[in-house]
């Protein structure tokens, strides 16, 4: 009997069905010399502080560093400790039983790190030493299990994946166990979070919000005059930009009474416009997020489901591009996309014959290829799994559509003795940019259609006016900027050696950013502020705290990933690289434990309900610090944060000052006094309306 693991039971249930496993057993389905199992997600994880006897906050016990490090089942967090997840542990007892009594096992996780990582701490922590087989597929379909079945590959050919995944589990737990530990300490109160990863993303954004916030923007004016000639209406704009209103409009007098403008330089050329590649997962999720608006971690939600549902190729792919083998695969997705009503018209133009290969690239492609659609017509889909279904769809006819082709002219006029710049774009062969039917990045590079202009050439001014205009602060960022500020992180190293080799490589995986991101949220150091990444105070605090030290350094995050790369390719060893960052905890662990931090003067308050012990004072609420009274109060109430002004009024006077903006469930926005009774128990107070005369 062999058994089979899947990464969750959907894929599992998949699976089994081809195979004829149909019998449903607890935890796992049997069938036809198989046994059918699955994880959930990580059901084995790396053992926290307390496992090794490491109990609370100990400035003394720090930097824990494990050796050897052990492995536990998934824990859940119970009151105020964790606990073992009984639902893992009751699927790791029939996992065990499985690979006890069978021949040999099928890995059938998710063909990457994360997936190879589950599988291995699984087998490891149930000491198993069966013989193991891999199954390496880029989609779900039928075609793709089966002839992944037939073509099973040797367990030991992943061992490189298995030890990059080990080194950047154990480098993510000491440097994020250790710093979070070390900060949390030097400051004294409140719980504080570093990481690897997490840590420099965070100083990405602080840096680009401070200095947006710091910022000086200068007023400047510019002209615009308004030409016509052939029947063509077309304008240009000043090269001078003047600092003063008046100067540019004292030009603008003169320009106006001269009435022409000569033409000093003309230049056309002609630009092949090359074709987007596929989509690989960070390039997927910043399209999404620019118009869809969706967040990194909602994309990849979507676009798993639609792997699972056997609609696209595996969605953590780090490549744009698919081998050589796979071309003859591209022109049968091509005409399953015709029996679509959206995609009919499209395909019916394209030359299936010849179709542009520059997406193939056999070196190119790491575990997983670009993102595909696959021959599975889609059907019962939400309005969200469409739309980025459809983006991957417009992206494989785009790619494989020939070039577009520009005809681009620089002209120069002079009025007097100004200059004015105009640009023209003429489409000669829109390319693949007729797929969606844009045929220019219009705020880089709007389309103007210009009439002929030679030199010499005089062409009257129709309109003009003064522009007034203000230099623009750094944006801040979007999930989508962020991403590429995360993807090209590697350029930011100042060698310019390092730069070239690391400039792809940047911090994160296309896997994992998401993830990343959505931590800094649930950690309270970033909001989303419409579309934008805001840092909170919490965060900027951090940001001030580390910002000068190695844990806050984007490239040195660059570096290691290109460890874990040759890691993965049998090319370094996994334990120098865990030496390198034990001797690296080290350093930032007792960089951050020196740290003098100046906690705030905070008012010290006695409880209001058992009126003896005095009270705790913490950024998400004020407690007792008898545990016996567990008087709790919470400090942001109906969308408005407490300040310790208010704080002191409610506990000392037994009632705020007059709270305005709060939201009530229903969204409704509302103005209320919070006032407090003799037990400690708040409510509102609504003030009164004034009567009409």
């Amino acid at each position: 009997m062999k058994v089979v693991i899947a990464e969750k039971p959907s894929v599992a249930r998949e699976i089994a069905l081809l195979l004829g496993a149909k019998e449903k057993k607890e935890g796992y389905l049997m069938g036809n010399g198989y046994q059918v199992t699955w994880a959930f997600g990580h059901l084995v994880t790396l053992a926290m502080p307390e496992d090794y006897g490491v109990t609370g906050f100990q400035r003394e016990a720090l930097p824990v560093l494990p050796n050897p490090f052990l492995l536990t089942v998934r824990k859940v967090k119970k009151d105020k400790s964790y606990v073992r997840d009984l639902g893992a542990l009751k699927q790791l007892n029939v996992i065990d039983q499985l690979f006890k009594n069978c021949e040999s096992i099928i890995v059938a996780t998710d063909a990457g790190r994360e997936g190879e990582l589950i599988f291995r701490y699984i087998y490891e922590y149930l000491n198993c030493s069966k013989p193991f087989e891999r199954l390496w597929i880029s989609s779900l379909t039928e075609k793709a299990i089966l002839n992944g079945f037939n073509n099973l590959k040797p367990g030991k050919d992943f061992d490189g994946l298995h030890q990059a995944a080990l080194g950047r589990s154990r480098a993510d737990w000491l440097v994020g166990i250790n710093a979070s530990q070390a900060l949390t300490i030097a400051n004294g109160s409140g719980i504080y979070s570093l990481g690897r990863v997490q840590t420099p993303t965070l100083a990405i954004i602080c840096k680009r919000f401070l200095e947006n916030k710091s910022f000086v923007s200068k007023q400047y004016w510019q002209i615009e005059l308004e030409h016509r000639k052939e029947f063509i209406d077309f304008k240009s704009l000043s090269t001078i930009k003047w600092e003063g209103s008046k100067q540019a409009e004292d030009a603008l007098k003169s320009l106006q009474r001269h009435g022409i403008a000569t033409v000093i330089a003309n230049e056309t050329k002609t630009v092949n416009e090359q074709p987007p590649l596929l989509f690989d997962l960070t390039a997927l999720q910043k399209e999404a997020n620019i118009k869809l608006n969706l967040s990194a971690e909602e994309t990849l939600n979507i676009a798993q489901s639609l792997y699972e549902n056997k609609f696209i190729s595996y969605p953590r792919t780090g490549s744009k591009y698919i081998p050589e083998d796979m071309w003859v695969e591209v022109s049968k997705l091509i005409w399953i996309l015709e029996e679509m009503e959206k995609f009919k018209g499209v395909v019916a133009k394209m030359k299936i014959g010849r179709l542009n290969k520059r997406i193939v690239n056999d070196l190119k492609v790491t575990d997983h290829h670009g993102l595909l659609i696959t021959g599975k017509v889609p059907s019962a889909l939400s309005a969200k799994e469409k739309a980025i279904y459809e983006m991957i769809a417009y992206r494989l006819l785009e790619a494989v559509s020939p070039i577009c082709i520009k005809e681009i002219t620089d002209v120069v006029f002079q009025v007097i003795h100004y200059d004015f710049e105009l640009k023209g774009i003429k489409i000669i062969d829109a390319g693949w940019r007729a797929i969606k039917g844009s045929f220019s990045d219009e705020e880089k590079d709007p389309i103007q259609d210009l009439p002929e202009l030679k030199i010499d050439d005089e062409v009257k001014i129709k309109a003009s006016r003064v522009l007034e205009k203000k230099t623009k602060p750094p944006a801040l960022y979007t999930e989508a900027s962020l991403l590429s500020a995360m993807q090209n992180a590697g350029n930011q190293i100042g060698n310019e050696e390092e730069r070239n080799v690391l400039q792809e490589i940047g911090i994160g995986t296309p896997a994992t950013r998401a993830a990343i991101i959505e931590t800094l949220f649930k950690r309270e150091y970033v909001k989303r502020d419409n579309k934008l990444l805001v840092p909170s105070e919490k965060g900027l605090k951090v940001y001030e705290l580390v910002k000068e030290m190695k844990i806050a350094n984007a490239a040195m995050t660059s570096e290691w990933e290109l460890v874990l790369q040759k890691i993965e390719n049998n090319e370094e060893n996994m334990a120098n690289f865990q030496r390198e960052i034990e001797v690296y905890t080290t350093t930032i662990t007792h960089e951050i434990l020196a740290l003098s931090i100046a906690v705030e003067n905070q008012p010290e308050f006695i409880c209001p309900r058992c009126k003896v012990q005095r009270i705790a004072i913490r950024d998400k609420l004020v407690k007792c610090k008898d545990e016996n009274c567990n008087w709790v109060q919470f400090r942001n109430i109906c969308g408005i944060q407490l300040n310790l002004i208010d704080l002191e009024a409610l506990i000392t006077k037994g009632k705020t000052s007059l709270l305005k903006g709060m939201i009530s469930k229903s969204g409704k926005k509302f103005d209320a006094f919070i006032v407090m009774n003799e037990n400690g128990e708040t409510s509102f107070v609504f003030p009164q309306k004034k009567k009409r005369r």
